[in-house]
């Protein structure tokens, strides 16, 4: 049985480029799990293995791996920082016990930086953070301890103290021990003396030394009592106050290096160990119903318990379908046999092996703690839990996001047709941001995704991994449509054709509902006029009729229907009639309540050296785009806004234009927000107009 407190369950997350994959690799390095360190720009990485992130130098989907360093056991998740494949980071963050925030230490906190850290905070997962690019031109320690504090709102407990500053970056102190660790430039990591504080540092390692003991001594109240009476907390004891506040989310240990010039890891590594959580540490994961509803349960982590684990993640390749779970507690065992309580069946524990990014070892079994892959598995996806048949129970399920872009794909001859089907449900099962839906009329196949790069690697994909080829179309905006004005009236469903006939009437009112709200139904029917039992058809009718608007056909969103009156037949009436009778009254009264098409608006956040923030800001309101603020730091600018979808295509083109190559952006969903008049029309009629050519 292994020791659960040696073990350490967590991920790297950060922005694009500030050096997650970098310091995976050298992790991987220091725990002697690889040999021979790969770097990102020469696609040579360990966890980076597809061709598409080889090619582009970013990471696209998690890899895991697991590594052991002073006895104890790593299972580490390599994220990627792309907000098109933030899904990744999500479901990464859902089965950690812990994690690394890494920040560049000239970019500071990033746009994406903040996304991460705002899905951790959701997921109460306890984190470190390791400023890196300390070696980088324009890089700041200290005004990224500053960012951390002032735009995420966290509390950094500063660990470690750089040595020099950028070219002259050699080390770090450690302010627990009061010791220098400086490197030599040999690029070994290995390659260090542990020494005393440089003379000219001295002074400084006392202020943040006192500041950290600070921070962290009221975590215990002999320890503050003690503190404040003057006394020094020894080492032993300040590691068990930080270790305490970091489980709690009251602070973050923040140390610093650089991992591509192999300097400071080691204390990084140490400091997973000593505040990081086991997985018995954190809070157990709540079970829900078939419903969604807590049950008030939870799944304790224990070998000895039955059988509970999450299906974080769902990858295919050479060898078949490998199901990505989270054990958090009982054990399973090859040839075992689970029961899923999403399908109801059991389904048989072919293989079960432990990943190291794409290459595996086989297991006996695995318990409560582990992170590992099984083979074998058939009707299983994202989210889906896995338990002991003879004591069933649902863990708490993930939540998506809805795609905001669309692209038409057709395969370009029949051969291609078939091998695309099989290769598309492959891909929805790997990734649940990823929709595939067919259009009835012209039988084109439309994928969905949450970007243009989302979408670009899965065409990629279809083509080099599955051998598909297909023809791209451009890409589509989801737009939606709503409603603007208030509605009061009437419908009656009537058909008599000999025999039993149909008859129900409703009254009703449609009205604008708050942004966001969706569709929400209610009756306020009182006296009987409308039983009781045909409410949920009138509901149903109304809710079959939202996925075609009546202006473009796109989906209804954000209006509430309240069933006033009507009337029913004591024979003629049944719940089939008041569905179609709903169904009616849409078609009827949607047109009369000013229905207005809305549009996806991003959130955009784009960097720009400071000698071209005119040009950037003059485009975005080229755009129509909203700026929320800028923020200037020492090596650009940060530019906020909200910009239509629509107007966002081919950006990152236009963008290093204007910036010689040196802006970056990334953008999110937002909210929908109503279309200029102009811009609902243009839209409108080109959806008129294929349709008409579909219709030839």
């Amino acid at each position: 049985m292994t020791d659960l407190a040696h073990y350490r369950n967590i991920g790297i997350f950060a922005h694009v480029d500030a050096g997650k994959t970098t310091t995976t690799e050298r992790i991987l390095k220091l725990t002697g799990k690889i040999h021979k360190i790969g770097e990102v720009h020469d696609g040579e990485t360990t966890t980076d293995f597809m061709d598409q992130e080889r090619e582009r130098g970013i990471t696209i989907q998690s890899a895991a791996t697991t590594c052991f360093w002073k006895d104890y056991r790593f299972n580490i998740i390599d994220t990627p920082g792309h907000v098109d494949f933030t899904i990744e980071v999500y479901r990464s963050l859902k089965v950690l016990d812990g994690g690394i925030g890494v920040f560049c230490g000239s970019g500071g906190v990033e746009p994406q930086s903040e996304t991460n850290w705002r899905y951790a905070n959701d997921s109460k997962v306890a984190r470190v953070i390791y400023v890196n690019k300390l070696d980088r031109i324009g890089a700041d320690f200290y005004r990224v301890v500053k960012q951390v504090e002032e735009v995420l709102g966290a509390v950094p407990v500063v660990m470690t103290l750089p040595i020099g500053t950028e070219d002259e970056f050699s080390g770090v102190v450690d302010l627990l021990t009061e010791k220098a660790w400086v490197w030599d430039n040999s690029g070994d990591p290995m390659n260090y003396v542990i020494q005393d504080v440089p003379a000219d540092m001295v002074e400084l390692v006392k202020v943040w030394r006192e500041k950290m003991i600070d921070q962290v001594a009221d975590q215990f109240d002999d320890v503050m009592e003690s503190y404040l009476d003057g006394e020094t907390p020894d080492i032993e004891t300040i590691k068990r106050c930080i270790r305490k506040g970091t489980i709690h989310l009251d602070f973050f240990p923040t140390f610093c290096g650089s991992a591509f010039k192999n300097k400071g890891v080691q204390l990084v590594l140490d400091g997973v160990i000593d505040y990081l959580p086991c997985p018995t540490e954190v809070n157990p994961q709540p079970e829900v119903d078939l419903e969604g509803v807590a049950t008030g349960t939870f799944a304790i982590v224990d070998a000895d318990r039955p059988l509970r684990a999450l299906a974080f993640k769902i990858m295919d390749d050479r060898f078949g379908a490998l199901t990505f779970l989270r054990i958090y507690s009982g054990k399973i065992e090859k040839g075992t046999n689970v029961l899923n309580t999403f399908t109801g069946k059991t389904e048989r524990i072919g293989r079960i092996v432990e990943m190291h990014a794409d290459t595996r070892n086989e297991l006996e079994s695995a318990q409560a703690g582990d992170i590992v892959a099984v083979l074998g598995m058939k009707n299983i996806q994202t989210g889906h839990t896995l338990c002991d048949p003879k004591f069933p129970a649902t863990l708490e399920p993930m939540v998506f996001p809805d795609p905001v872009i669309s692209l038409a794909i057709s395969p370009k001859d029949k051969a291609a047709s078939e091998k695309m089907g099989i290769a598309l449900g492959k891909m929805i099962q790997e990734d649940p941001s990823f929709h595939v839906e067919t259009d009835e009329d012209s039988g084109e196949t439309i994928l969905k995704g949450m970007g243009e790069l989302h979408l670009d690697i899965k065409v990629d994909i279809l083509r080099r991994t599955h051998g598909v080829d297909v023809i791209v179309g451009k890409p589509q905006v989801a737009y939606r449509e709503t409603i603007t004005k208030t509605v009061e009236d009437e419908y009656t469903h009537k058909k008599q054709s000999g025999g039993s006939g149909q008859y129900g009437k409703i009254n009703y009112r449609i009205e604008p509902g708050e942004p966001g709200s969706g569709y929400v139904f209610e009756s306020a029917v009182t006296g009987g006029n409308v039983p009781r039992e045909f409410w949920p058809a009138v509901d149903k009718g109304f809710k079959s009729m939202l996925d075609k608007g009546v202006l473009a056909g796109f989906p209804c969103l954000d209006f509430k229907v309240v069933l006033l009156d009507g009337a029913f037949h004591a024979v003629d009436s049944s719940a089939i009639a008041f569905e179609i009778a709903a169904k009616a009254a849409f078609r009827q009264s949607i047109p009369k309540a000013g229905p207005q098409l809305i549009e996806p608006i991003m959130k955009v956040d784009t960097f720009t050296p400071s000698d071209h923030v005119g040009d950037v800001i003059g485009d975005l309101n080229r755009r129509r785009g909203m700026i929320k603020s800028q923020d200037a730091g020492a090596s650009g600018v940060r530019i906020k806004s909200d910009v239509p979808l629509s107007e966002m295509f081919g950006y990152i083109g236009d963008l290093r234009t204007m910036t010689s190559g040196r802006g970056q952006f990334s953008m999110e969903f937002s909210h929908y927000m109503p279309c200029p008049k102009n811009v609902a029309e243009e839209v409108i009629k080109e959806v008129t107009e294929r349709n008409k050519a579909k219709a030839k």
